[in-house]
């Protein structure tokens, strides 16, 4: 692993600023490590060198006091979002073949403000799942134990960080694909509120459900990435014309005066292993001098809720049910079928009962500073299983049941964040979700800052792939 692997993006960022380093040579360790290390944990099963390398070459021609904000540090891009020129296959067979003619909004952005994109990383089909997989690419699996998942649907994403592949990663959430392989690689795994990280043109610009977001090794690397996706853009009816400067909130980090914590958000069934780490995060809210209070959001409706919005996204998929039925993966064509079935009066009620569970969420953060709760049911399971089907005794009759956590605060469009809060005795990573109001993700950065600083039970990455 060559030393500049171990620099935080934040660091690297420095080094570009100094002149002490030049893009095209991070483009080389980038792809060095990549030819090291994926043929093990196939986290990022397409690169483009070539147009890396001319990417990194045209930053360094740029006067300096021109230089774009990330100066030149290579990232990831997640294999849901196209690249002008470059593979983007959606994980299914449907797209193997597919090279866009024009990049996404987000590569955009994130490319005029000097992040360079070496490639593209794993995702289950259309995203659908949080066990990274597909019939194209096949699965992605941990560093930390090369028979365990990378949770998903930004699985590739979470592990080209951990693995040192890359020093910054996009991807994006619905019902937890940024925070479940955050939890699941030790790396921080940033929900914004919708609008944030701006989206578009699409088919569905009221979808308040899916986000774009950061992957990074750490709280000041996160808010360095956000800072360069956001910003207004007029195909996105959420897209903010002014938002704060993030790494001021990690620089002025601030402790959470009331935390409220919750083990179980109501009743759903937890591992011990990750109750156990939740305990010893919460301590370390007690030697920050946070007031703990056991609490939580009413979220007995969510489970309701999350299966007809989701379904209802899926339904605008039925044209690829009805000519590809068999290049489907089965949780696909549960997903289109169960949104098909819709009614009318299904839908109005999933949307009054989220309404109301927005307003008892905005009455909540009127109380807390911050919510606490662990981001999975489970660490980090092998590989070969697709999903859980049962939890501590817990039968589930679907394939997102065991993504409460999670899904449960996607409802809420609360901003929230996985970040590395323990192993197990076994050496398997363990995150903690913190979350607060709406459109705060100043402060959600800011006590996550407080929280990284002070939390003793997480291991600096990147590593080596272990057995």
């Amino acid at each position: 692993m060559h030393e500049l692997i171990k620099n935080s993006a934040t660091e690297i960022r420095n080094k570009l600023i100094n002149k002490e380093l030049k893009p095209t040579e991070l483009v080389e360790i980038s792809l060095d490590r990549i030819k090291e290390v994926d043929p093990i944990i196939n986290a990022m099963p397409t690169i483009c060198p070539e147009r890396a390398m001319e990417h990194a070459r045209k930053i360094e021609s740029t006067n300096i006091s021109e230089k774009p904000y990330l100066h030149g540090i290579p990232l990831s891009i997640k294999d849901l979002v196209e690249v002008e020129g470059v593979r983007t296959t959606w994980g299914s067979p449907l797209f193997k073949d597919h090279i866009p003619t024009k990049s996404d909004i987000l590569v955009q952005r994130l490319e005029s403000n000097g992040g360079i994109v070496v490639g593209k990383s794993n995702t289950p089909e259309f995203g659908a799942g949080a066990n990274t997989f597909n019939e194209v690419f096949g699965a992605s699996v941990s560093p930390w134990n090369t028979k365990k998942t990378v949770g998903g649907s930004s699985g590739g994403a979470a592990s080209s960080l951990v693995s040192g592949e890359v020093w910054l990663a996009s991807g994006s959430d619905t019902g937890g694909s940024l925070r479940i392989p955050g939890s699941f690689c030790s790396v921080v795994g940033f929900r914004p509120s919708p609008g944030t990280v701006p989206t578009g043109p699409g088919n569905s610009p009221f979808d308040s459900l899916s986000v774009s977001g950061p992957m990074a090794r750490n709280v000041e690397d996160t808010a360095l990435m956000l800072n360069a996706m956001t910003g207004y853009y007029e195909f996105d009816p959420f897209s903010k014309k002014q938002t704060p400067d993030y790494l001021n909130a990690v620089n002025e980090s601030k402790i959470p005066k009331k935390v409220a914590y919750s083990f179980d958000l109501g009743g759903e069934p937890l591992d011990p292993r990750v109750r156990d780490s939740l305990e010893k995060s919460l301590k370390v809210f007690e030697s920050m001098g946070s007031e703990l209070i056991e609490d939580c959001i009413d979220l007995s409706d969510a489970h309701h809720i999350i299966r007809v919005l989701r379904s209802l996204k899926f339904a605008a998929q039925a044209e690829r049910l009805t000519n590809h039925r068999n290049e489907l993966k089965p949780e696909i064509i549960w997903n289109i079928e169960a949104g098909l079935k819709l009614t009318g009066e299904e839908i109005a009620k999933a949307e009054l009962l989220r309404a109301k569970l927005f307003n008892n969420t905005a009455e909540f953060f009127n109380k807390y500073d911050l919510l606490v709760c662990p981001t999975v049911m489970v660490p980090p399971f092998d590989v070969e299983i697709r999903y859980l089907d049962e939890v501590e005794g817990v039968k589930f009759d679907d394939y997102i049941t065991w993504l409460y956590y999670t899904h449960s605060i996607t409802l809420t469009s609360s901003p929230c964040v996985s970040l590395p809060a323990s192993f197990t005795e076994d050496g398997l990573p363990i995150g903690i979700q913190f979350i607060t109001e709406c459109n705060n993700e100043y402060d959600l950065l800011s006590y996550s800052q407080s929280f990284e600083e002070n939390n003793t039970n997480a291991i600096q990455t990147p590593i080596d792939p272990r057995n």
